[in-house]
């Protein structure tokens, strides 16, 4: 059993006598060197073997787990080990039956305490060893976010980030050291931060504002085209909503976009919740490139972009929840590795444009049946002085949920009914 016990920081007084019996008892004190040099040298179990925590973390904290077994192992943390925690790392790796986790009060609720903002209305986002473009996709109006610094400099990168997303005119409060009697707040602008370093240990919080002109980008489906960057080969606003209706995210599920040109349909699938992934495949460097920074101006930075072909590419990922095809759905064996690859209960979602990728869904739903729909979309437009109508090509879309068994594919090809 290892015991994983959060200090404030005030730190050893501010223990609870558990808290303080479980770090006496131990015969080896894990933690980084903050937090061991937070345990008075004076304990009973003063002697024990102090080991600062490993880098890189995951596979250090497995092998120290393995040479300590058998041995009273204390690990050290910040504040609430299960919030953005090491608590939650071990927990994942061993397992609940071999942790015991003694928290301390989170900085979440002693920020929330400070500012008079209730808990459960205030989002949070963790910026530590992650990308500031994380801020992207919750900065939206009248929202209060709770911001997990990486280091002094992070409110001011925070403040240069928000305000050109358009949010220049949000008021930021940074608390630093809280529960210790160094605490101190300050106080500001985006747009006017005048702090360019604050205390090491501090939380941003932010009353998102946006500047008169911002157009806020929602987290429902369907962005607008020019939201993104592209070259042309992107999911069309209206299709794309379609699209992402048929593969219904869910929080913490994971999707392949395979042929994701600009990367839309894996960035929309990942801003309908923070717990979503996505793995976007793309052959062509370019758009590859253009997929990845179009996630970080929409704020889902981890998004995965592989560059490959499919189906070679698709090898050894993950399972996925759902998968969309939104090019080379007529590349042999793209969508045979697909439906392999997808579990039981997932979405397939296929797009077709042309006659040849138009039949091969045929030939799909033929065999597994699923929901075939046709999208033919207009949009206005001047004609002379005029206004009319212009058709988009109209898209195929053939979607469909795998059952617990099913056969791979068609055993029908394209050359068995010319």
């Amino acid at each position: 059993m290892i015991v994983v016990v959060g200090l404030g920081a005030d730190g050893w007084p501010g223990l609870s006598s558990i808290a303080c019996q479980a770090v006496s008892a131990a015969d080896v004190l894990i933690g980084a060197p903050r937090h061991l040099a937070l345990v008075p040298d004076a304990l009973p179990g003063a002697g024990a073997l102090r080991v600062v925590l490993p880098s890189p973390l995951l596979p250090g904290l497995a092998a120290l787990a393995e040479e300590h077994a058998g041995r009273e192992v204390c690990v050290l943390a910040s504040g609430d080990p299960m919030f953005h925690g090491i608590g939650s790392t071990l927990v994942r790796l061993l397992g609940a039956d071999r942790v015991r986790v003694l928290p301390h009060v989170s900085s979440l609720s002693l920020a929330c305490a400070r500012l008079g903002w209730p808990v459960e209305r205030t989002e949070v986002v963790s910026l530590v060893g992650r990308s500031p473009d994380a801020l992207r996709a919750a900065a939206l109006p009248g929202r209060r976010l709770l911001v997990l610094s990486a280091d002094g400099g992070t409110p001011a990168r925070v403040a240069a980030l928000l305000s050109a997303h358009g949010y220049g005119a949000s008021p930021m409060t940074v608390l630093s050291d809280l529960g210790a009697p160094a605490e101190s707040i300050l106080y500001g602008t985006a747009a006017h931060w005048p702090h360019p370093v604050t205390p090491a240990l501090n939380v941003i919080a932010v009353e998102c504002a946006p500047d008169p002109g911002t157009t806020p980008s929602p987290l429902t489906p369907g962005l607008p085209d020019d939201a993104y960057e592209h070259d042309g080969q992107l999911t069309k606003r209206e299709v794309r909503a379609v699209s992402l209706s048929r593969l219904a995210p869910l929080p913490g599920q994971l999707l392949w976009d395979v042929g994701a040109g600009a990367g839309s349909i894996a960035i929309e699938w990942m801003r309908a919740h923070p717990s979503c992934t996505a793995v976007a495949v793309e052959s062509h460097p370019d758009r590859a490139a253009r997929a990845e920074r179009n996630a970080g101006e929409l704020g889902v930075p981890g998004l995965r972009v592989l560059r490959g072909r499919a189906p070679e590419a698709l090898d050894g990922l993950p399972t996925p929840d759902a998968i969309f095809v939104g090019g080379g759905a007529t590349v042999p064996g793209v969508l045979e590795s697909c439906w392999a690859a997808l579990r039981p209960g997932g979405r397939l979602v296929v797009n077709a444009v042309t006659l040849e990728s138009e039949a091969t869904v045929g030939l799909w739903y033929g065999r597994h049946g699923g929901d075939l729909v046709r999208l033919a979309v207009q949009r206005a437009s001047a004609v002379g002085g005029f206004t009319g109508w212009r058709p988009m090509m109209p898209v195929t879309i053939w979607s469909i949920t795998k059952p617990a068994t099913d056969a791979v594919g068609p055993s029908t090809s394209l050359r068995d009914i010319s």
